[in-house]
């Protein structure tokens, strides 16, 4: 049974590893025996990932709503180990601007991060993926996907899109053995959501609100994140999976 979830020796590129979930992700692949990645913009949150992680690391400092960049990061994340075998897309931006308060370099930079960086960034690396004929991409999806937030517009706008992304990238991808899925957190206690529970009582109705009666810990995104990185997710492509707690079922 172990090795449906055998990741040993695939080479894993993280985005948002300095922080939250993309660096519990990374830090989970890198002690599954995963060489790992890491890409987020602070140099020095990136090196106290990479000192405190067990196993095989690299790190790349660049801005991901860079989008000319992408190629350049693309090239250098297969630098360290070799070509990318998994990729994990969790960077990304929440503005919090209400739908009167959007500005034009709020909604871009939102969708930018969120929505282009992903897709062009797997586009580089997905010809690599192709000539080994296998390959994990996972994006990051969230309960804005599919339901309307107070303040959260663009970023609701720019997780729909993540979930058709991830739908469309599975029909063009797949055939090569390349699977695309998307893992949809529900309220987790991240810098992205800090404002969420800094307010005590609203960090409380979302956990009133899930069926199991908590908020999210970043351990719940483990099973999840080994199953859609291994072979046991083999005939498993363009799904989204809701790691809520039940919220989206209330």
């Amino acid at each position: 049974m172990s090795t449906l979830f055998d990741v040993s020796g695939k080479v894993a590129c993280v985005t948002g590893a300095s922080s939250g979930l993309g660096r519990q992700a990374a830090s989970l692949l890198a002690r599954a025996g995963c060489r790992v990645v890491g890409v987020a913009r602070r140099p020095d949150h990136l090196a106290a990932w990479a000192e405190e992680t067990s196993g095989e690391t690299a790190t790349i400092s660049a801005d991901l709503a860079d989008r000319a960049a992408l190629r350049e990061i693309a090239t250098d994340a297969a630098k360290p180990f070799g070509p990318i075998d998994i990729l994990i897309n969790a960077a990304g931006i929440n503005t919090r601007q209400t739908a009167g308060e959007v500005t034009d370099e709020g909604w871009d930079a939102t969708l930018n991060l969120n929505l282009a960086a992903p897709f062009f960034l797997a586009q580089h690396l997905v010809p690599a993926m192709k000539e080994k004929g296998w390959g994990r991409i996972v994006n990051f999806a969230s309960l804005q996907s599919r339901r309307a937030f107070p303040g959260g517009i663009s970023y609701g706008a720019s997780k729909g899109g993540v979930e058709q992304m991830t739908r469309a990238m599975a029909e063009a991808w797949s055939g090569h053995g390349i699977t695309a899925n998307a893992l949809a957190p529900g309220f987790f206690r991240t810098e992205l959501t800090g404002p969420v529970f800094a307010d005590p009582e609203l960090a409380q109705r979302n956990a009133d609100q899930t069926c199991i009666g908590r908020n999210g810990e970043p351990a719940d995104l483990d099973g999840p994140l080994m199953f859609f990185c291994s072979e046991a997710s083999a005939y498993v492509t363009g799904q989204t999976l809701f790691v809520d707690g039940g919220f989206t079922a209330k």
